[in-house]
């Protein structure tokens, strides 16, 4: 279905988002959304609705603009995994089931050799790399700062068997997008863009890339919160663009199906799928589930497909643990404001 960039707003008006709720009428998603102008907090960029192929609602905060490109960090993971899919799709990686050393073959007699692809979408690589650990010998920082990640990545030691433990890290996702590059005889850049960006019209981006001149799979893609949004509704229809198969339907239902279960380990997700998240919100007495793409700083792109609703969300709280509840807040609030528009149209 095409993205109609015409803002559609609620044919309800009210004065006040409390006047509304008084009501008992729908509070429009413009009202929803203005209620973070005041937030405390000056690092909140762009928030982009689409319902139904169409830009319901979209704010920008703090002096950013629609053209402005934002550094997504790690919600580039889950684009990343849609470039796996889209080397899958024309053959150039067989199977997920394929070890790493296949695509890789310095990785051979390493510890990421035998690895299968399906374990390092999943962070369940077996390596010793976990981000949340400063003293881990592949916490993302070390990554950044070595001057030969390819060796970083092969001499990185097995902490646990394959498949067994899911431990966050960049590493993996880094790992992916070089699995990719080494696929197609590319470099993810060029990749990227003739695989989904130029189908997507995307047009203004750009990515950063590691000391070795390999573009970051595990983040730093920069781009406009509605071309970030437009990724979103990619996956909403199942990998059709404009009625033109961008990333085959079967990849996408596999990314997003949570492989394994992380609640315990994370407060935002019920489970994890290839470099995508998962997590059933409950608002009021419905149960609303939302697949996302989430990154450093409360950056979202949130799939709802019950409701046929993409949220997108760009913020600059890199580091701190606030921009990941607002970004939370922000999606329930306009699950909320969804919800109680279609009880109040049933009520009709």
């Amino acid at each position: 279905m095409p993205i109609r960039f015409i803002a559609r707003w609620s044919a309800v008006t009210c004065l006040a988002v409390s006047a509304c709720a008084a009501a008992g009428q729908p509070i429009p998603l413009s009202d929803v959304l203005a209620r973070w102008n005041q937030d405390a907090h000056p690092d909140l960029r762009a928030v982009v609705v689409l319902q139904h192929g169409r830009l319901v609602a979209e704010r920008y905060y703090n002096g950013e603009t629609e053209s402005d490109l934002h550094d997504l960090r790690s919600a580039g993971k889950s684009i990343t995994a849609l470039l796996v899919g889209a080397a899958l799709d024309t053959g150039k990686i067989n199977s997920v089931d394929d070890p790493v050393e296949r695509y890789w073959p310095e990785a051979k007699g390493t510890a990421i050799g035998d690895v299968p692809l399906k374990d390092v979408l999943t962070m369940r690589s077996g390596l010793a790399a976990f981000d949340a650990d400063p003293n881990s010998p592949g916490n993302e920082d070390k990554l950044d700062d070595s001057p030969d990640p390819h060796r970083f990545i092969l001499a990185l030691p097995r902490s646990d068997p394959p498949g067994d433990v899911y431990r966050y890290n960049s590493v993996t996702a880094h790992l992916a997008g070089l699995v990719v590059q080494k696929a197609v005889g590319e470099t993810l850049q060029a990749f990227a863009e003739q695989a989904l960006f130029r189908p997507l019209e995307i047009k203004n981006w750009s990515w950063q890339a590691d000391a070795a001149g390999d573009f970051k799979g595990q983040g730093n893609l920069s781009l406009t919160a509605r071309d970030f949004a437009k990724i979103g509704q990619l996956v909403l229809d199942k990998g059709v663009f404009e009625g033109r198969p961008v990333i085959s339907a079967h990849w996408v239902q596999d990314a997003l199906t949570p492989k394994v279960v992380i609640s315990a380990v994370d407060p935002y997700a019920d489970g994890y799928g290839y470099f995508w998240y998962f997590k059933t919100q409950r608002i009021g007495d419905t149960d609303v589930p939302v697949s996302f793409a989430s990154g450093n700083g409360g950056n979202k792109i949130y799939v709802v497909r019950t409701l046929d609703l993409v949220v997108a969300v760009t913020s600059s709280a890199y580091g701190r643990g606030y921009g990941q509840r607002r970004s939370e807040d922000i999606l329930r609030a306009v699950l909320a404001a969804e919800l109680g528009k279609t009880s109040d149209e049933a009520r009709k």
